[in-house]
């Protein structure tokens, strides 16, 4: 891939994950401040890949499938516990 449009891309992301914090922090209940962190997670996991192949390392890809798999996880555990609690 062209590196310009990486690094295009890559400036996107991190414009979105910005608007995701503002999202997370200033969120009016605490479900939208936990889906502003959910959305900057997703956005972190397409970054990771991103840089791998800005770099040419196969190991972001393989952190990015971790991250995003504990990131889901974690999101399951605190929606359970903003539902019945634990």
């Amino acid at each position: 891939m062209n590196p310009a449009l990486l690094i295009v891309l890559f400036g996107i992301g991190v414009g979105g994950m910005i608007l995701c914090l503002l999202r997370a922090a200033r969120g009016p209940t605490t479900s939208d401040r936990i889906v502003g962190v959910d959305a900057m997670v997703t956005i972190t996991t397409a970054l990771l890949v991103l840089l791998g192949l800005m770099l040419k390392r196969r190991i972001y890809l393989d952190v990015s499938l971790v991250y995003a798999v504990l990131a889901f996880v974690g999101v399951l555990v605190i929606a359970r516990y903003l539902e019945r609690g634990l």
